[in-house]
């Protein structure tokens, strides 16, 4: 009988973690950076083969490009990821313009990087992370109000519980002009 109930205890966790995981996914919790694997230079990970392959190929996709070019970037490699999302077919998206502000405003170019940012809220007012690295944005301008209004809208798209909004909250903490 111990062991039976000790199960029991065991299964309400269990199951509660199985539920969650997908609940997680589904709420837009954006890991994808984490998931791909890092290529030689001069290749990007190619989703459809599950391999790394040239970066000039005709076969490879837009999204591709894009979503190793934010990899690059998250790595540190602002200038690669920059020159990758210069070789798309269809620049004009809310990821690659996001992405290009993202890398931008990474080299000090933050001017710059808001103007891009500015480009995909354009072309989609509810797209999280771009409003997320906006406030961050707003913050290395010394604009924490700007920042704010940011994390307001977050808010309103996703709530205070999804990353971009507990991430530019940090951001916003860890100014004390703020």
């Amino acid at each position: 009988m111990t062991t039976r109930s000790g199960l029991s205890l065991l299964a309400v966790p269990a199951l509660m973690l199985m539920l969650h995981a997908p609940l997680s996914m589904a709420m837009g919790d954006n890991d994808s950076e984490k998931k791909t694997p890092d290529c030689p230079k001069g290749q990007v990970y190619d989703s459809q083969t599950k391999s790394c392959v040239p970066e000039k190929t005709s076969k490879l996709s837009d999204d591709d490009k894009t979503r190793y070019a934010y990899h690059l970037a998250k790595k540190g490699e602002y200038q690669a990821a920059l020159n990758l999302l210069d070789a798309l077919n269809n620049p004009d998206t809310r990821e690659a313009w996001n992405y290009r502000g993202y890398a931008t405003r990474k080299l000090g170019r933050t001017d710059e990087g808001i103007g891009y940012y500015q480009r995909a809220i354009a072309l989609d007012p509810h797209y999280a992370k771009v409003r997320e690295y906006l406030g961050e944005a707003w913050m290395i301008k010394g604009r924490p109000d700007l920042a704010r209004e940011q994390l307001k809208t977050i808010a309103g798209i996703c709530g205070t519980d999804c990353e971009e909004y507990r991430d530019l909250q940090a951001a916003i903490n860890g100014h004390p002009e703020a």
